[in-house]
């Protein structure tokens, strides 16, 4: 029989929500509310999510509309204990058809692997859907991510922010409801200017048309990002310039507009003398307007904002805004002027102002120990000392200058800026800025050895010191990003092809904290800290959780060697013999595991013990490789290591077929253990291969 279906539409209309959150919310919605189908069992063809600033809406398609009648069992109790010797019913068993409202007779049995039991089979007469919706959006709108939930009115409703109207319609019908304390109904409302009076909504398939028609809404997020995409890039084209489109500011600017337009405007082009970024700042953090640079990459004079009407008077609304950013460029300005008259040097008494944390000091306590950690790690990449020092010594200056103070995002840019206006050499001006690198998942790793050393010392500082106070992040709680850090680290060192070690390094650091006691325990774990962010990171590049566990089980100190040695096991995965050894090494293990708890093992292997041609071949062979395989795990060729141990797969294989390890003579089977330990430690000088798959 064929589903009768209709389509359903939800919407609830507030104040201004929250332009950050706006996209969350919507998708949580939507979220609930197909949860919420799903665990009715209604059926459906797709489930769309709409929002605007004052407004956040599901449509669902072809939404079944009552749920399919299906059959109910009840268990009973056990056969043996429903009936008495003469076969009457006892009063279990009366008890239970009673509940069931039914007749004993009308009981059935069932046979489980605990014997028989008795059941009741009804007919359970599936709901109509419309029945069902309040409660679904309710409690989809119920669950959405609002840290904080607002009470307005004598209301004890809470929500993000105030609701003014409730639609809810299925088919053609309104489905009666009160959702967040308002009656629903199948009118909705359009743009606060153009169009403020209710809009009767007949079908849901008419909801986007009509508000866009009768409304000026654009209702749809994506529909109307694109529109805003579009338009900035037009409005720039037309100026001869290309519009830098952030994506968040994008969304945020989405998410404030319902009815977006697009207006040019410029300002004073001896504004430009101020470095850009802090131009860009003030305008997307203020302002929330898109730059435009020219053919060369450069700021141009000019901006575009987005506006939330459809103005008569597009000029004066362009002057409007030229008028509002003038005051913000022109604070940058004296900002830069400012900060200027004085050199960075100044700055730094100011740190002393500024807790980093309570029990690691203060921003000048953290300066002083990146001056000796970034020597420590600098020195061996080739650099001079004093320059080391002095960009640690200058790294965190800029925090206390008036442009910073006001745009936080420009730490280390600005830094860059004014140890470039006091001719510092051109390795510390590019390490101030550089020492935050990278700044997000993706971005650009520092290029000179100078800046490596700083940043790896800013991360690995701030690392010890949290986690040596037992600050560790938890579940999606890391205020101070360690997270992120580590992975930085370990990007810099990995992909700069650093030969860092990471143990001593961090015992280095931790060695600098006044607070913090260092311990092998508080090192070990710091370490497992850092390196267990590369697990994802190699999933990302293929790396399969097996592989990187192979390598992580060794230990190797030094992240770059760790690298090496993964690069060495994906090789060696491809290869035709790496599924037979894995699985003789996985075998070798076992046998270890179990005997090397109460003997301990002979380091020697003696030819004159063997009694079968497949442990002298596999000897043989083993020990024509061993030197040439520690040459070459010496010099970290790996993969060219694990190639040679590749060759004796037929051997060990041979071994398996035709030697009995636990031989009956105690001296035959040490002397045999002892040569498949050899086998499994010069692996393990690579990686461990019995975890692989």
């Amino acid at each position: 029989m064929t589903l009768k279906t209709a389509d359903f539409l939800v919407e609830i209309g507030t104040e201004e929500l929250p332009p950050k959150a706006l996209k969350s919310l919507s998708d949580a919605f939507m979220k609930g509310v197909k949860q919420g189908l799903e665990e009715a069992a209604l059926s459906f063809d797709e489930v769309m999510a709409y929002a605007s600033p004052r407004r956040l809406a599901v449509m669902v398609k072809a939404l079944q509309t009552k749920q399919a009648d299906k059959m109910v069992e009840r268990k009973g109790p056990a056969k043996k204990a429903s009936f008495d010797a003469d076969g009457n019913p006892s009063k279990a068993l009366l008890g239970f058809a009673r509940g069931c409202g039914a007749d004993v007779s009308e009981l059935s049995e069932i046979e489980t692997d605990k014997g028989i039991w008795m059941v009741y089979h009804l007919e359970q007469k599936g709901q109509f859907t419309r029945e069902l919706l309040p409660n679904i959006v309710n409690q989809a709108l119920s669950q959405l991510p609002i840290p904080k939930r607002m009470r307005w009115g004598d209301l004890d409703v809470e929500f993000v922010r105030p609701v003014h109207w409730a639609l809810m319609l299925f088919d053609e019908a309104v489905v009666p409801a009160t959702v967040l304390g308002h009656e629903t109904s199948n009118a909705t409302h359009g743009h606060r200017f153009h169009a403020p009076q209710a809009i009767k909504i007949t079908r849901p398939g008419d909801y986007l048309t009509l508000l866009r028609e009768q409304g000026y809404v654009q209702a749809d997020f994506a529909e109307r990002k694109a529109s805003i995409f579009k338009q900035v890039t037009d409005a720039a084209q037309a100026v001869g310039g290309v519009a830098e489109i952030d994506e968040d500011l994008l969304d945020e600017v989405t998410a404030l507009n319902e009815w977006p337009t697009a207006v040019v405007g410029a300002f004073d082009e001896s504004f430009l003398a101020v470095p850009s970024e802090a131009l860009i700042s003030a305008m997307k953090g203020h302002q929330k307007y898109f730059h435009v640079l020219d053919a060369n990459g450069r700021l141009m004079a000019k901006f575009i904002t987005i506006c939330n009407i459809e103005s008569v008077n597009p000029e004066s609304v362009k002057k409007g805004n030229e008028r509002v950013i003038r005051p913000r460029l022109s604070d940058a300005t004296f900002f830069w002027n400012q900060d200027r008259k004085r050199p960075l040097d100044d700055f730094l008494p100011r740190l002393k102002t500024v807790v980093f944390q309570q029990k690691l000091g203060t921003l000048f306590d953290k300066t002083e120990r990146l001056e000796t950690l970034a020597v420590k790690i600098g020195r061996p990449l080739g650099e001079p000392a004093q320059i080391l020092e002095r960009a640690a010594r200058l790294s965190k200056c800029d925090l206390m200058t008036e442009m910073v103070g006001e745009f936080p995002e420009l730490q280390g840019i600005m830094g860059r800026y004014y140890a470039q206006a006091q001719q510092e050499d051109t390795r510390v001006v590019r390490a101030i800025d550089d020492q935050y690198q990278p700044r997000f998942a993706g971005d650009g790793l520092p290029d000179s050895a100078v800046s490596q050393a700083l940043a790896i010392a800013d991360k690995l500082d701030t690392i010890t010191g949290i986690y040596g106070i037992g600050q560790l992040p938890t579940g999606d709680k890391d205020p101070f990003a360690l997270r992120r850090s580590a992975l930085g680290l370990l990007r810099i060192i990995i992909e700069k092809e650093l030969d860092l070690d990471l143990q001593l390094m961090i015992r280095f650091s931790l060695d600098l904290h006044a607070n913090i006691s260092t311990t092998d325990a508080l090192v070990g774990g710091i370490y497992e800290f850092i390196i267990s962010r590369l697990k994802a990171y190699y999933a990302a590049k293929g790396v399969s959780s097996e592989q990187f566990e192979a390598v992580r089980v060794c230990e190797p100190t030094h992240p770059l060697d760790f690298a090496k040695r993964i690069d060495a096991v994906c090789q060696f995965s491809k290869m035709e013999a790496a599924e037979s050894l894995s699985a003789a090494n996985k075998r070798i293990a076992n046998i270890l595991k179990k005997v090397t708890v109460t003997v301990t093992l002979p380091e020697v292997v003696e030819s004159n013990l063997f009694e079968e041609d497949a442990e002298r071949d596999l000897f043989e062979a083993l020990d024509a490789l061993r030197e040439s395989v520690s040459m070459k795990i010496a010099a970290r060729d790996y993969s060219g290591a694990m190639q040679l141990l590749a060759t004796i797969r037929q051997p060990v294989d041979a071994f398996f077929d035709g030697v009995m390890v636990m031989a009956e003579d105690e001296a035959v089977k040490q002397n045999r253990l002892a040569l498949l330990n050899q086998i499994y430690q010069l692996f393990r000088q690579v990686a461990d291969i019995s975890r692989l798959s």
